[in-house]
């Protein structure tokens, strides 16, 4: 079902903040993935599921960065409402390809949803490992960063 306009202009075409003031609270869930390709030489220093750099645990920094983005989503996306975030999770790993995966999920009973939130986290965290790692070299790539499942509200999705 595709809307039959945008939902965050007004009748001018403004930019607008959705009113979800008559919408019900519910439990809304929303997880999105980040990958990170990493060059020859980060993927050298992974040792016990993590890269240790000058700057510290990469992982561990990013997931800290990532929930801290998830809490701020409202600060850095205009239109995003600010909500009582109840869980976040992010799950960081090396696939088969080599590929840092980073899985930011999170939960809010609210009057909205949590999509954005969970996408910043993702991205945030991608952008903190390769800060972390650029010492090795900028022949990193930021790869897809994408929604994979949300909850609750009008209607859910799984890719």
């Amino acid at each position: 079902m595709q809307p039959e306009s945008f939902s965050h202009l007004d009748e001018r075409g403004n930019p607008s903040m959705v009113d979800v003031g008559d919408k019900q609270v519910t439990l809304r869930t929303a997880r999105a993935q980040s990958v990170v390709v990493l060059n020859e030489a980060v993927l050298k220093q992974f040792e016990n599921e993590e890269i240790r750099t000058k700057k510290g645990p990469v992982f561990q920094t990013a997931i800290l960065a990532g929930i801290m983005a998830v809490k701020k989503t409202s600060d850095l996306i205009p239109l995003c409402h600010p909500l009582p975030i109840d869980k976040i999770g992010i799950d960081i790993r090396l696939n088969e390809k080599k590929e840092v995966e980073i899985e930011c999920t999170v939960r809010v009973t609210a009057k909205t949803g949590v999509e954005m939130e969970a996408l910043t986290g993702a991205s945030v965290a991608a952008l903190t490992v390769y800060d972390m790692c650029k010492a090795f070299g900028h022949d990193m790539e930021i790869r897809h960063t994408r929604l994979l499942e949300k909850t609750g509200g009008k209607s859910d999705f799984s890719r």
